[in-house]
């Protein structure tokens, strides 16, 4: 079940701690979650210090932690956000000013040099970014399907809502496909550890994981016809309004990041 999990999220080990573990985050109202996630947004948005940002990164992993989530399995979740980091922070550290930490290296184009500010604003990127993909992570592994489903159908619009819904279903036929396909092209002495010696073993599987997915999505189209469909997938759940408590702790979090960026950002009551 997590043979593509090592350094990529597979939605169905995500689904299995949703629907089989029972920790404290488990239990708090999804409608709260999604709250908090726009206040994780916004907060690293507007947070204008690494020492602020670095410390609600360190809160979120320990919520995450507190679910009773693996931080092995984060840890190498990591490497997609790890390249968006350096291919977009990266280059950002070499151009911001300032003084150079190990003196400047000629190039072609001119000298280049990381300064002090700059690996400052490349912890800073850092720290939003792994931020929010560790809630996100935390949330999905914590929420059950009806009621990520329930909410779509309340937040989304039609017919949005059933393109998320179905895109979710037929990510698992697509995963076991492309899983298919790779043991097959393993058992044949496939070698995938160089990529660019093995392009053209990437692109036929890569091809042939797209035919099958349209073969089977007019399939499953016809069937799902067969069977009624009018473009309304029915949901069959509810999730209920947050407690009192909950309710709180979202305002409060909005208040807190709103006031910061007010007394902080815009020099209000200063």
């Amino acid at each position: 079940m997590t043979t593509l999990s090592n350094h990529v999220p597979d939605p169905r080990l995500l689904t299995a701690f949703a629907e089989r573990r029972d920790g404290p985050l488990h239990r708090v109202n999804p409608w709260t979650k999604v709250g908090l996630v726009g206040a994780l947004v916004l907060a690293v948005t507007v947070l204008q210090s690494l020492v602020l940002l670095a410390g609600l990164y360190a809160a979120v992993l320990v919520v995450y932690g507190l679910a009773g989530l693996p931080y092995r399995r984060l840890a190498g979740w990591y490497t997609l956000p790890a390249l968006f980091i350096v291919s977009v922070a990266g280059p950002l550290a070499f151009l911001e000013p300032g003084t150079p930490i190990l003196g400047a290296l000629s190039t072609p184009i001119g000298e280049l040099s990381v300064t002090w500010a700059g690996l400052v604003l490349f912890g800073e990127l850092t720290c939003r970014s792994l931020t929010v993909v560790t809630f996100t992570l935390t949330a999905s592994m914590t929420t059950k399907y009806t009621a990520v489903a329930y909410m779509l159908g309340r937040l989304l619009p039609s017919p949005i809502d059933q393109v998320a819904l179905l895109t979710y279903r037929f990510t698992f036929v697509m995963i076991e496909t492309l899983e298919d396909l790779v043991k097959a092209a393993l058992s044949r002495g496939a070698n995938f550890s160089e990529f660019w010696s093995n392009k053209r073993l990437y692109a036929r599987i890569l091809g042939m994981t797209l035919l099958t997915a349209i073969e089977q999505s007019e399939r499953l189209v016809k069937s799902m016809e067969a069977r009624g469909y009018d473009g309304d997938i029915t949901v069959y759940g509810d999730v209920s309004r947050p407690p009192i408590h909950e309710l709180f702790v979202v305002a409060g979090s909005y208040v807190a990041v709103i006031g910061y960026a007010a007394v902080a950002v815009y020099g209000v009551g200063l």
